[in-house]
């Protein structure tokens, strides 16, 4: 007999999200408008009050979960379980290994049969150049290890589960025009922009979601060739901004360009904004 955890039921799957924050809601609303059952998590009243105004059922939940912590969270009896927080590793918070952890072992105990981790392309960092999924990580690297850690947990939660490295997000309410403060300069112009939009993510998560594709390690990222500078140029036009300042001093730091091919080949779904300069260009971006 195979394992419960080997393939989700022909029927439709239930959903529990760790973390409805921006991806998160977009994600759930996606759920809801295919009619599949959804159960979200926040770590606060505010933003929990927010999800149920969303329509959206959900309840707290604090990490890291604890052993001795012996309340029963409703979302780990949902088929599949995305746990979408931020690793606020920028903020000095070094715990994010720590939080999938507790999440994965409670989902060993508990009904969840697939684990879908979004992780960061950030996991490359220290690299030069092209990167896809089987370049070696810098695990020398403090930030690099501690994503990496938490990657391996999800990983070895089941075959099925699948780790989701996104390049910057970009969407609804984030016009990458306005990333940059006023009279900040922009380092690195020549490198290329490793950014995918909301929706993109969104359909390759449901993807995951609903379809028997395999587990692993994928990366997500739009696929177009655009220096940081003429990126930026155009976004900051688009958002009605004043044209950032580029380090010319930095110009032969190429920096990473993340590959997503394996996606690619696996996943049905085709980005609808491969092109973001497309995107920027249009009358209305924020979608």
């Amino acid at each position: 007999m195979a394992n419960k955890r080997d393939a989700i039921n022909i029927k439709k799957p239930s959903v529990g999200i760790i973390g409805c924050g921006w991806l998160g809601l977009a994600l759930a609303k996606k759920c809801i408008e295919k009619s599949i059952n959804v159960l979200v998590t926040t770590q606060s009243e505010t933003s929990l009050t927010k999800v149920k105004a969303n329509g959206l059922h959900g309840h707290m939940l604090s990490l890291p979960l604890t052993p001795d912590d012996t309340n029963h969270y409703a979302v780990f009896d949902q088929d599949v379980l995305i746990i979408c927080i931020p690793p606020k590793l920028r903020h000095g918070q070094k715990n994010y290994a720590e939080n999938i952890k507790s999440i994965v072992k409670l989902s060993k105990n508990n009904h969840v049969r697939k684990v879908v981790l979004i992780s960061t392309t950030a996991v490359y960092q220290g690299y030069i150049g092209e990167v896809d999924e089987d370049t070696p990580l810098k695990l020398d690297i403090e930030k690099v290890a501690i994503l990496s850690e938490a990657e391996q947990e999800v990983c070895s939660f089941s075959d099925n589960s699948v780790v989701l490295r996104c390049a910057g997000l970009v969407g609804p309410g984030r016009n990458p025009g306005n990333f940059f403060v006023k009279d900040k300069v922009v380092q690195s112009p020549n490198a290329y922009v490793n950014l995918v939009h909301q929706f993109d993510v969104v359909e390759q998560i449901f993807a995951f979601i609903t379809q028997q594709l395999p587990g692993g390690i994928y990366n997500c990222v739009s696929d177009m060739q655009v220096t940081k500078q003429h990126f930026y140029e155009v976004a900051a036009k688009s958002a009605g901004r004043p044209i950032p300042v580029f380090d010319q001093l930095s110009e032969l730091d190429l920096g990473k360009y993340v590959l997503a091919n394996k996606l690619r080949q696996t996943s049905p779904v085709q980005h609808r904004y491969d092109d973001l300069i497309a995107w920027l260009s249009t009358p209305q971006n924020d979608v």
